[in-house]
């Protein structure tokens, strides 16, 4: 039976791993974890923030995600999307799904990620 969510990886192209850091470490807050010696030799980068995980590989005919993305929970998302907007990255906010505020941001290299709170979460000094 499947137990848990482990990771969620994306895609990138040869060279990009410094851009992947200043926007996953810098810009979403996340910690890069390091990978096993034998992954690293690979290259990319892993990533965390909490038990959530985000392992970006290299692919040598990349092409960014542009549809499927990853759904990031997040707390008190205003501000989250204050910090990503002050940092330079892309905010666009989506009304589309009812009973969550959303947006929708890209990585360096054109990846998707949706970033998501439910209406009514607690407000940030009652988490």
């Amino acid at each position: 039976m499947i137990a848990a969510l482990d990771h969620v990886q994306l895609a990138a192209p040869e060279g990009s791993e410094e851009a992947l850091r200043a926007y996953y470490v810098d810009i979403l807050g996340m910690t890069e974890t390091p990978k096993p010696p034998v992954l690293a030799a690979r290259g990319g980068c892993w990533f965390q923030a909490g038990p959530v995980q985000l392992h970006v590989g290299i692919e040598a005919d990349f092409r960014p995600a542009r549809k499927a993305h990853p759904g990031l929970r997040v707390r008190d998302i205003e501000a989250f999307a204050a910090r990503l907007a002050e940092r330079g990255a892309e905010v666009r906010w989506d009304g589309d799904l009812p009973g969550h505020r959303r947006f929708f941001s890209h990585d360096p290299v054109g990846n998707r990620l949706e970033f998501l709170e439910p209406d009514g979460a607690p407000a940030p000094e009652n988490r």
